[in-house]
């Protein structure tokens, strides 16, 4: 004979019905953190699939006007961040004609401080999870004991070993043993799913800043003939290894 969810609560001691709301707490915590990044990280990933052939052209083209423009417009783009605070400091470079090895350096830097960011941002979230993850076990282990606890006072009160006595103690502390694990299962899933997803999103990130900045490296030393950017934009004067015709 089955035994309804809500005879168990009304059965459950006080105590162990707060730790099931708390596990129910971290549940829901733990779900809207899992919604919220899986919408946040798909966004991200079909924008650099939009973005990241686009500005790879865009490259081969030497139109790096365009290149700027497109990493404005993609403002979900993991990689069109990253790149975009690089693009901007080299930006007003590209009027005058002018860019040198240590622009070059100071963009790289500029690369890697918004990496660094947004690493953070895609990460975020995340310690939730694990924290749920591991702890809700050992939460659910605190009801089971005070379940076991309740039993023997019930049969130390009734004066009785008998399976009454202990039944409603027993399945109390059996119900915070599953609804922990419930709670955890998932969680650690998800944090697992999402750690995976977000070492892809780095790779992306690492690999794209890569090729952007190889492509200056090849465009100031003229590393293949005549410099990249000359083909685009006309020379000023100055020091420093400026890019000239």
């Amino acid at each position: 004979m089955g035994v309804s969810l809500t005879e168990m609560w009304h059965q459950m001691g006080a105590f162990v019905k707060g730790i099931a709301i708390t596990m129910a707490i971290m549940s829901i915590y733990s779900l809207t953190i899992v919604v919220q990044k899986w919408w946040s990280l798909r966004r991200a990933q079909k924008e650099t699939i939009k973005f990241a052939p686009e500005f790879s052209q865009f490259l081969e083209e030497d139109n790096l006007i365009e290149a700027i423009n497109l990493a404005e417009r993609y403002k979900k783009s993991h990689v069109a961040i990253v790149l975009g605070g690089a693009l901007k400091e080299i930006k007003p470079l590209l009027t005058d004609g002018s860019i040198t090895v240590s622009d070059i350096n100071s963009v790289e830097r500029a690369v890697e401080r918004n990496m660094l960011i947004e690493v953070t941002h895609l990460k975020r979230g995340l310690a939730v999870l694990a924290t749920v993850g591991s702890t809700t076990p050992f939460v659910g282990l605190l009801g089971t004991t005070i379940g076991i606890v309740n039993s023997f006072s019930a049969m130390g009160a009734s004066g009785s070993a008998g399976l009454g006595a202990i039944s409603a103690g027993i399945s109390e502390a059996l119900i915070a043993t599953a609804f922990g694990l419930m709670v955890a299962i998932p969680a650690v899933w998800a944090y697992n799913y999402f750690l995976t997803k977000i070492d892809n999103l780095i790779a992306e990130m690492t690999y794209v800043s890569k090729e952007f900045i190889d492509y200056l490296i090849k465009g100031v030393s003229g590393e293949f003939g005549r410099s990249r950017f000359t083909r685009e934009f006309t020379a000023g004067g100055g020091g420093g290894n400026p890019i000239s015709q």
